[in-house]
C-alpha cells in the first residue's frame, strides 16, 4: 500500500541540490519603508511585544527622552508608534523578559541621568511606567543576560563617562540590585554578552570609543567579572557583537569603528581569547554592526547602519569568517544603528536602520527567501532520497 502513495513522488530524474543557495549578494534588501519614531532616535531592538506571533520595533529616543514602540502588522509594516517616557537621553534599548511572566520587556540607557530605565509589559505590547536604576556615569549602552545563572535576566550597561560596565543583578520579579562596575577601556560605548570561553556562563565585549580598542571580560560564573583583556581596534569603536562567524562552535567579535569607517573581526581562540584582528570597509563613518545570515548560506554576515553615508551597508561572509566586499542600501538621514529579524514572516532576515536626524527608522526587507518546495519534505534544502525517507516515515507513523 505504501508504495502506491511513495508513487506520488516523482522518482524519474531526482537529483541531489540545493534549492535557493541565497540571492545575489549585490541585491539583497528591497528599497526602504519609513516609519516615523521620536525625535533623535539613537538605537533599535527588534523583539515579538504583543504576543501575536511577529517582531515589533523598540526605539530609544535621545532628545524626546523616550522610548517608542511601534507594532508590526505582520507583514513588515508597522502601527503608528507609541512612546513612553525614559530618562535624559537614552541612548540604547533592549528587550527580554524581566520579571518572569513570560512577556518582553524593555530596558533603556539614559546617558546624561546615569542610570538604565526598566518597563515592564502590560502582556499586550503597552508597557507600565519605567522604573529607573542606578548605572554608571553617561550610561550608553544595555544588554540583558542571565550573568550569575539564577534563572532570570540581569542588566550590563557600558558607561561612556566612567569608563566601566556596571552589572546590575535582577531579584527575580524585574526589579534590581545596586550595580556593580569593572573597568573597561576609555569611553565604553557599546556592550555585548555571549559564552566567550565556552564554559556555559556569560561574558562581556565592550567597544571603548575613546581608547580605540575593544574589552574581553570573562565571567566567573557567579556574575562578577575579571580583569579586562584589551584588544586594538580602529578608530573610534563605536558598536560590538559577538557570533560564530567561522563556524567552528565558538563566540567570535566584530566591532564597528565611526572614524575609520571599517570593520574588526576577530576569531576566537576557543578560549575567550582572540586572534589577530581582519580589518574590512564598511560604510561611510559605521554606528552599529549586527549579524544575521541574510543570503541563506548557513554562516553569519554583517550589516551596519552607516551614520555619515546615509545608508546600510552589507558583508556577506565567505564561510570562513572573511567577507565579501560591501553592498549599500540606502536609508534615512544619519541612521546610527540597526538590527535584523523576520518581520514579514518570509523566513529570512530583514533589516531596521533608526535614522537620527529624520527621526523615523527605515525597514528594508530581505528578498533572499528560499523558494518554498512541497516536495522537500525534511525542509533542509535539498531534492534528494532524504525526502523519500521522510514521506515513508510520516506514511508508517499515520501523518496525513
Amino acid at each position: 500500500m505504501w508504495k502506491q502513495h511513495l508513487a506520488l513522488i516523482t522518482v524519474t530524474g531526482l537529483t541531489s541540490g540545493t534549492l535557493g543557495q541565497g540571492c545575489d549578494p549585490t541585491d539583497v534588501f528591497v528599497a526602504q519603508i519609513r516609519f516615523a519614531t521620536g525625535v533623535n532616535p539613537r538605537s533599535v531592538t527588534l523583539g515579538d511585544l504583543d504576543g501575536d506571533g511577529d517582531l515589533d520595533m523598540a526605539v530609544a529616543n535621545s532628545n524626546t527622552d523616550d522610548a517608542s514602540v511601534l507594532l508590526n502588522n505582520g507583514y513588515g509594516s508597522f502601527a503608528a508608534q507609541t512612546r513612553y517616557a525614559a530618562g535624559d537621553r537614552p541612548e540604547s534599548v533592549a528587550l527580554g523578559d524581566l520579571d518572569g511572566d513570560g512577556d518582553l520587556d524593555m530596558a533603556v540607557a539614559n546617558s546624561n541621568t546615569h542610570d538604565a530605565s526598566v518597563l515592564l509589559n502590560n502582556g499586550d505590547g503597552t508597557f507600565a511606567a519605567q522604573t529607573r536604576y542606578a548605572a554608571g556615569d553617561g550610561a550608553y549602552s544595555v544588554a540583558l543576560g542571565d550573568l550569575d545563572g539564577d534563572g532570570d535576566l540581569d542588566m550590563a550597561v557600558a558607561n561612556a563617562t566612567s569608563d566601566d560596565a556596571s552589572v546590575l543583578l535582577n531579584n527575580g520579579d524585574g526589579t534590581f540590585a545596586t550595580p556593580s562596575n569593572y573597568a573597561t577601556g576609555d569611553g565604553a560605548s557599546s556592550v555585548s554578552l555571549g559564552d566567550l570561553d565556552g564554559d556555559g556562563d556569560l561574558d562581556m565585549a565592550v567597544a571603548n570609543a575613546s581608547s580605540d580598542d575593544a574589552s574581553v571580560l570573562l565571567n566567573n560564573g557567579d556574575g562578577t567579572f575579571a580583569t579586562p583583556r584589551n584588544y586594538a581596534a580602529g578608530h573610534i569603536p563605536n558598536s560590538v557583537s559577538l557570533g560564530d562567524l567561522d563556524g567552528d562552535g565558538d563566540l567570535d567579535m566584530a566591532v564597528a569603528n565611526l572614524s575609520s569607517s571599517d570593520v574588526n573581526v576577530w576569531l576566537n581562540n576557543g578560549d575567550g581569547t582572540f586572534a589577530a584582528l581582519f580589518d574590512y570597509t564598511a560604510g561611510l563613518a559605521p554606528g552599529s554592526v549586527s549579524l544575521g545570515d541574510l543570503d541563506l548560506d548557513g554562516d553569519l554576515d554583517m550589516a551596519f547602519a552607516n551614520v555619515y553615508g546615509h545608508d546600510a551597508s552589507v558583508l556577506l561572509n565567505n564561510g570562513d569568517g572573511t567577507f565579501a566586499t560591501p553592498s549599500n542600501y540606502l536609508a534615512g538621514d544619519y541612521p546610527v544603528d540597526g538590527s535584523l529579524g523576520d518581520l514579514d514572516g518570509d523566513g529570512d532576515l530583514d533589516m531596521v536602520v533608526v535614522n537620527g536626524n529624520s527621526d523615523d527608522a527605515s525597514v528594508l526587507l530581505n528578498k533572499c527567501a528560499r523558494p518554498c518546495n512541497p516536495a522537500d519534505l525534511d525542509s533542509n534544502g535539498l531534492l534528494d532520497l532524504s525526502d523519500i525517507t521522510a514521506f515513508i516515515d510520516a506514511f508508517v507513523a499515520g501523518c496525513p
